[in-house]
């Protein structure tokens, strides 16, 4: 077994994005997540080198919490045939030495689940981005709330009840794979215009029986996604749930949507965090982006539902992530591009804050002269 080189000391006067936090039976070392970003680098659903590398070095670079990419819960659940699963057992078992050394590490290694919905069956990034058809190779039929495509994409079937809860029983035993291959913490994606948020917003949800039409009604599907994996994960560690709290569109989710669906989410109990991101359901979308643009979200969110909130969206500065911690803004700041570039931001943000409970890896510790 690998020895876990981080030397943790606890100071009650460190930073406050370097106080460790409490989530169920989970204590993260810092207030510093890894967000879900996709690698399209998958055979078959299979974490390759590419992912074992990519997620445990930031782990030796100190983030608190180290999310893999979406990773879904069925084959036609996937963005691009390319993208990670965890609908067999041999996916399960190929985590698991990457959630082993995570832990070593001394950070919580962690897993986002879900499906595409009217958005799979994609090419990716940087093959165009363009919808795969069922007639062409690769390609498959994809599944939403009504048969509207999204932008000009092939159009999805719509799911009857039994399609319904097919996938609801594929979130369970997602998670229950996802508990055997290590992971500590699971968050079920319901945001980005994939399925469980294209039944939130009532710009792709038309429907008029119990899944549509009124907020609690489009709100049914992403509750019971929770209840099924709850049924799977256990009690003692943390869910997190990703949302887009707007669609950045008129007549789509808002702000006053998303503090409503919250607070039927913190009602129902199984929920512990809200990851605070935005759009992705609608080609229309403005989005007046900027560093921290998402964090009024997430303030307002934790202010009005007391609910435990992550902010996300161009966090570079060390000096700000502290402020928006520090002043209760959030519980969590959520860091993608930023630990694309640098995988060791936590230990430099660390030094430049005189952070006492993250040294570096003995290893690399003559590379700390900055």
């Amino acid at each position: 077994m690998t020895e876990n080189r981080h030397r943790i000391l606890k100071r009650e006067n460190n930073p406050h994005i370097f106080r460790p936090v409490k989530l169920r039976s989970v204590e993260a070392r810092n207030r510093i997540m890894m967000s879900p970003m996709c690698q399209y680098s998958a055979t078959d659903g299979m974490p390759e080198e590419w992912h074992h590398v990519h997620l445990c070095s930031r782990a030796v670079g100190g983030a608190g919490i180290v999310f893999t990419e979406a990773t879904h819960i069925s084959q036609e659940g996937r963005i691009t045939p390319n993208c990670l699963g965890i609908w067999n057992n041999e996916q399960r078992d190929a985590f698991k030495r990457t959630t082993s050394f995570i832990l070593e590490q001394g950070a919580i290694p962690a897993i986002q689940i879900g499906h595409a919905g009217r958005k799979a069956s994609t090419s990716r990034p940087w093959e165009g981005t363009r919808s795969i058809s069922p007639k062409e190779p690769g390609g498959w039929q994809t599944i939403a709330p009504t048969d509207q495509p999204f932008a000009d994409w092939h159009p999805p079937e719509a799911m009857n009840s039994g399609m319904i809860d097919r996938v609801l029983d594929d979130f369970s035993k997602a998670a229950r794979r996802a508990l055997e291959a290590g992971f500590r913490l699971l968050e079920i994606h319901a945001a980005h215009g994939y399925l469980a948020h294209s039944f939130l917003s009532p710009l792709s949800n038309s429907r008029t029986d119990g899944y549509g039409g009124n907020i609690e009604n489009r709100s049914r599907f992403i509750m019971e996604a929770i209840d099924a994996v709850r049924a799977s994960w256990p009690n003692d560690l943390p869910l997190f749930l990703r949302l887009s709290c707007t669609d950045w569109v008129e007549g789509g989710l808002t702000l006053d949507d998303t503090v409503k669906i919250v607070r039927l989410i913190r009602e129902q109990g199984a929920v512990d965090l809200i990851d605070c991101s935005s759009g992705g359901n609608d080609p229309r979308q403005q989005i007046p982006v900027h560093p921290g643009y998402q964090v009024p979200f997430a303030e307002r969110i934790k202010r009005e539902t007391g609910m435990k909130t992550a902010a996300v969206g161009l966090l570079h500065s060390p000096d700000f992530c502290e402020e928006i911690i520090a002043n209760g803004r959030t519980d969590l700041v959520v860091l993608g591009r930023t630990l694309l570039a640098d995988p060791y931001w936590p230990l430099h943000a660390a030094t430049k804050l005189r952070a006492k409970n993250l040294l570096w890896p003995v290893q690399y510790e003559r590379a700390n002269i900055f």
